[in-house]
């Protein structure tokens, strides 16, 4: 969950709230994130299947539509789910200008697609000699966050981080309303990765009681370091700075810091240590994602090709060339608009075939399916998934308000309406519905529990 995020979003968020009270979208997010967790925690906990969105969908969806609702999440997750990484290789190269100021718009455009070449070709190779990168990467960047918490610490001024401009919390002015849409898009892309652990639910010890903990915990925790990390910088950099995108404030914001309170060697060290924060991000992400369209092909919901295997070291390659290849068109994406709106993007692309759907597929679970084994049932429900479904809805209605002429709601649906026709001929190879009979498996309403039975 920790990557290069609040590295960047920092500033992104000063400027959507025009102010230090940016730290109310961090906060919104957070609840977002809690509620939409714990849609999460009841479905992984019921169903601890390889996959996570898709086996909830495909349980929830199969008895009118088939297949089609898993095949639509894998088909966005095939576009979001690199978007996110993209994010990351802009956030590198955003960074890497702290360290080499007269970087150009090509030769930033060249080093960003040489970072995705390089992720991609050390994923190119058997899972146990990722571990080890994996485990050094991890390392550094807990070392950049804590460093760039204790650096703000040191030199925290309550006068820069709690003076608010007039008219900061006027809840009648549209201009709060827009600007918290904004922070609280921002703030959920903060949070991407709490529902990491139901993705591999199917290799996870007790997952009854392990997924619900790890994505409550997870959530709480990343909240303290965000806020931490938040504030800290306010409390050292004057939010001004970060709204003009001429000042190094506004593009690499934690160097900004390290320069003001523990001088330039300082910051060209940490701002190292970020980078490698950013190409680890970038390097999980694809490591993951790129298991998503595998899984799914193999359980026969997805395009057949993908469930192959690298004859060698037995990585799924097409998943992993097709996310490195899309990974690359976001990053240009960004580049040439602004990370912003590739995060504005990747956050509606992912709303209404995972976000929503799953909402209402939790519902759908409970009216279908009333014996399922729910070792973990929603607290207060439906309050949590009602305000989790308002808050969705909150991000993609005023996604094209906050991406002016970008049409990020559009694009959404012209990706969904793709969707359909790749379905459409999916399902006529398959010959299952709406060219076939439809297929109904209620394989966790009648299978062992996973809590009891001994993990193969």
């Amino acid at each position: 969950m920790c990557g290069i995020g609040p590295f960047v979003t920092i500033p992104l968020m000063v400027t959507a709230f025009g102010g230090p009270q940016a730290v109310i979208g961090f906060v919104a997010g957070a609840v977002l994130a809690l509620c939409d967790g714990l849609v999460w925690a009841e479905l992984g906990a019921s169903m601890p299947g390889s996959g996570g969105s898709y086996v909830y969908l495909r349980q929830a969806f199969q008895y009118r539509t088939g297949r089609l609702m898993p095949f639509l999440f894998v088909w966005t997750a095939m576009l979001f789910i690199p978007l996110i990484m993209s994010t990351g290789v802009v956030g590198f190269v955003q960074y890497l200008g702290y360290l080499a100021p007269h970087l150009g718009q090509g030769a930033g455009d060249l080093i960003g697609l040489g970072v995705i070449a390089l992720v991609v070709l050390l994923l190119w190779r058997g899972i146990e000699h990722i571990a080890r990168i994996t485990a050094v990467m991890w390392t550094v960047m807990i070392a950049s966050v804590l460093l760039v918490i204790a650096a703000a610490a040191s030199d925290f001024s309550p006068h820069l981080a709690f003076t608010y401009p007039a008219g900061a919390f006027d809840l009648t002015s549209d201009h709060f309303w827009l600007g918290f849409a904004a922070g609280l898009t921002i703030g959920i892309y903060d949070y991407l990765g709490y529902n990491t652990t139901a993705y591999m639910g199917a290799e996870i010890k007790d997952p009854g009681r392990t997924l619900p903990r790890s994505i409550l915990l997870s959530i709480l925790g990343i909240m303290a370091i965000y806020l931490l990390l938040q504030i800290g910088t306010l409390g050292v950099v004057d939010w001004r700075r970060m709204t003009d995108p001429h000042d190094i404030a506004a593009t690499s914001v934690a160097s900004a810091v390290l320069e003001k309170t523990w001088g330039k060697g300082a910051a060209d060290t940490v701002t190292v240590l970020i980078l490698i924060t950013a190409f680890a991000s970038v390097f999980t992400g694809l490591l993951g994602g790129s298991r998503v369209p595998y899984d799914a092909a193999r359980d026969r919901v997805f395009f057949r090709p993908y469930e192959k295997l690298h004859p060698k070291h037995r990585f799924p390659a097409l998943g992993l060339a097709t996310m490195g290849v899309i990974t690359a068109v976001g990053f240009l994406i960004g580049r040439h608009t602004d990370l912003a709106t590739l995060i504005q993007l990747l956050t509606t692309v992912m709303v209404i075939v995972q976000a929503l759907a799953q909402i209402v597929a939790l519902t759908v679970l409970r009216r279908r399916q009333p014996d399922l084994r729910r070792p973990y049932r929603m607290w207060l429900y439906p309050l949590p998934s009602l305000l989790a479904f308002a808050g969705w809805c909150v991000i993609y209605g005023y996604a094209d308000r906050n991406s002016p002429g970008r049409h990020p709601i559009e694009w959404s649906l012209a990706w969904l309406a793709l969707g359909c026709v790749a379905f459409a001929v999916w399902a006529r190879l398959e010959k299952v519905w709406p060219f076939g009979e439809k297929e109904i498996s209620e394989e966790y309403l009648a299978g062992t529990d996973p809590d009891v039975a001994p993990v193969s």
